[in-house]
């Protein structure tokens, strides 16, 4: 990375404006065109610098839903179960541990009632029983990592 890269990423860690052009408005703050910030955004992100550009969404406010959850899954039946877990569009995240718990991800629903949906599809589909670890309290804690 360059000071330029580091210079988007800083820049852009607050968010981009609501606006028609969101990238035109951050380049020119950034002192760049464009096309100069896509152009170096797309190869962030192939480079696995960055692994997203988007927003955060508060799902709830929206009417849907979100949980982490957690199971475990014997060593011969752990990437077949893998497999199972992440080709439901509902989850977002998925990751190995090194616990009786040994995989953890996140389901993200439309509505709160399709969590459990979700949740004894996972079972029927792999014969483990998942945990159910829903937010009791939100916290906000902004980090910025200056390079």
């Amino acid at each position: 990375m360059d000071q330029t890269d580091r210079d988007i990423i800083n820049g852009l860690h607050g968010g981009l404006a609501i606006c028609e052009r969101p990238y035109l408005e951050a380049a020119q703050r950034l002192g760049l065109s464009e096309d100069e910030l896509l152009t170096r955004l797309v190869a962030l992100l192939a480079q696995g610098t960055l692994t997203r550009v988007g927003p955060l969404y508060q799902i709830e406010r929206m009417g849907g839903a979100f949980t982490l959850a957690a199971l475990h899954a014997s060593a011969e039946n752990y990437e077949r179960v893998a497999q199972c877990v992440n080709a439901l569009p509902q989850v977002a995240h998925n990751y190995a541990r090194d616990h009786e718990l040994n995989m953890w991800f996140v389901i993200a629903t439309e509505t709160p009632g399709e969590i459990e949906e979700v949740i004894a599809q996972i079972e029927r589909e792999t014969g483990c029983s998942v945990f159910n670890f829903p937010k009791s309290r939100e916290y906000f804690v902004e980090l910025r990592l200056k390079a």
